[in-house]
Order: C-alpha cells, then sequence, then structure tokens
C-alpha cells in the first residue's frame, strides 16, 4: 500500500532549491535596470498598463507609473488586503454575505461599463454613454480592485491553511464593515485626485505594491497546489516558502508580460 506522504516527503527535499531559485529571481529582479524606484515602478507598470498620457495622472511633471484606472485598482486591492488582515481576517476561508456579495459584484459591473464606455470613445463615430473622465475611472477602478481583494482573500486563505487552522467565517462580515472600507476607498481617491507633488513617490509605490501582491497571491496559490501542499499551513512559519515563491512568480510574471509587449511594440511599430 502507498503512503501518501511519499510525494510532500520527497518535496521538501527539494525545498533549498525552491528557496535559491525564487531568492534568485527576486534578487534579478531588484538589482538589475532600472535600479531606481519610480523607474522599477514603472516597469511594473508597462507591464500590466497601457500606460496612456492622458488616461493617467500627473505629479511633478511626472506620469503615474498606472493609469487612473488601474492607480485605483490597485490601491483599492491593497486597501482591501492591508485592511483585512489589520482585522485579524488571515484565517477567514468564506466569502461575505450574498447582499455584500451582490454589493461588490456590483463595483465590479461599474467599472466593466466605465470601462467600455472609454473604449468605445477611442473610436469618434461609435457612440458612447458620457464623456471618459479620468476621476471616474480612478473611483470605479479603486472599487474595483477593493471588490477583488474581498474575493480573492478568503480564497487564498482557504487554500493555503490547514482546516483546523481555518475559520468558516467571512472575511468581510456586513455592510458596516463594507462602509468602513468604502471610507478608505473615498480618501483614497481624493488623495489622488489632490494631485500634490510630494505624493509621487508614495502613490508609484503603494500602487505598483498593489499589483505585486494580487500577482503574488495568484503565484503562492499555484506555489502550493503544484507542490501539493493545499491546505496544509499550521503556522505562519509554513507560508514563508509559498510567500517567496509567489513574490517571485509575480516578478517572473512582470518581466514576461514586459518583454512580449517591447516585442509587439517594436514588431508591429505601434503602442500596445
Amino acid at each position: 500500500m502507498s503512503n501518501p506522504n511519499v510525494p510532500t516527503r520527497r518535496l521538501t527535499r527539494y525545498q533549498p532549491f525552491m528557496w535559491a531559485v525564487s531568492a534568485l529571481v527576486i534578487a534579478v529582479f531588484l538589482f538589475s535596470p532600472p535600479v531606481t524606484l519610480l523607474d522599477k515602478t514603472h516597469a511594473i507598470g508597462y507591464a500590466i498598463c497601457h500606460q496612456i498620457p492622458g488616461r493617467s495622472f500627473q505629479l511633478d511633471g511626472q506620469t503615474l507609473p498606472l493609469c487612473a484606472r488601474c492607480t485605483g485598482i490597485y490601491l483599492g486591492a491593497l486597501l482591501g488586503l492591508v485592511g483585512m488582515s489589520l482585522m485579524k481576517r488571515y484565517h477567514s476561508v468564506e466569502l461575505p454575505p450574498t447582499r455584500v456579495l451582490i454589493t461588490l459584484i456590483a463595483f465590479i459591473g461599474l467599472m466593466g461599463i466605465d470601462g467600455v464606455n472609454s473604449y468605445l470613445s477611442f473610436f469618434p463615430k461609435l457612440p458612447h454613454l458620457y464623456e471618459p473622465q479620468n476621476w471616474l475611472r480612478l473611483t470605479t477602478g479603486t472599487l474595483h480592485g477593493l471588490a477583488m481583494s474581498a474575493l480573492v482573500y478568503p480564497v487564498m486563505n482557504g487554500a493555503l491553511w490547514h482546516p483546523n487552522n481555518a475559520q468558516n467565517e467571512p472575511a468581510l462580515r456586513n455592510f458596516k464593515e463594507l462602509l468602513f472600507f468604502l471610507a478608505g476607498a473615498a480618501a483614497i481617491t481624493l488623495i489622488v485626485l489632490w494631485q500634490q507633488p510630494f505624493l509621487l513617490y508614495p502613490l508609484a509605490f503603494l500602487s505598483t505594491l498593489g499589483v505585486l501582491l494580487m500577482l503574488g497571491i495568484v503565484g503562492a496559490v499555484l506555489a502550493v497546489i503544484l507542490t501539493r501542499r493545499e491546505g496544509t499551513a499550521r503556522a505562519w512559519s509554513d507560508l514563508a516558502l509559498p510567500g517567496v515563491m509567489g513574490l517571485a512568480s509575480a516578478f517572473l510574471i512582470v518581466e514576461a508580460m514586459g518583454g512580449l509587449r517591447a516585442i509587439l511594440v517594436q514588431a508591429a511599430g505601434v503602442p500596445f
């Protein structure tokens, strides 16, 4: 009779290799050009955002690394992830209650509507509902990012934690808590719209940190699935390797998407 623990024991032997490869990927990304913080954030933005100047905010004479919509998406996602962690929901594995869930889905739908309307405005002969505005892109993007974090967070917890450590409760419990996050989303929107020069580096860093966190979560979940360790974490130390692998995968995705975009731009002669 085969021992079900054999695959896990075999994978344990490869942990030093996984650590080394992940650390190498992270180090290469951090220390390879561009090396300045602002240029690094723009490199991350280049991989996942169109970065059209007219659809982006400018601070201190420089364009943010993400467009207005993507700035909102990833600042909203960062708000949700940090907020739920501060509320100690890092073991919660249930989706929000139905009414809250419907509201979050509506936020995603709002960004979809605004995104389609904004895209149609590229073509003068096509009708669109209203004139696109960066403040609308920022607002709907922030709500979308908040909604995505509230959906991703419990899924991540369920994939990482052992059932004995997981808590069968929503990461976002009710409308009262949602209002708390909406207040934070409103604050984010107003701060970005303030467009003060001293906010250039904080907004550039935090928005791209949101990118890396969202990509890193996907990478960490894939890492535990591929290594057959889903639902096995019993202590924070058990999440160290998946976390590092997730961050490394986020950097790999950024490099791959940025490289692909550069190839397409060069081949087609037009920006993507």
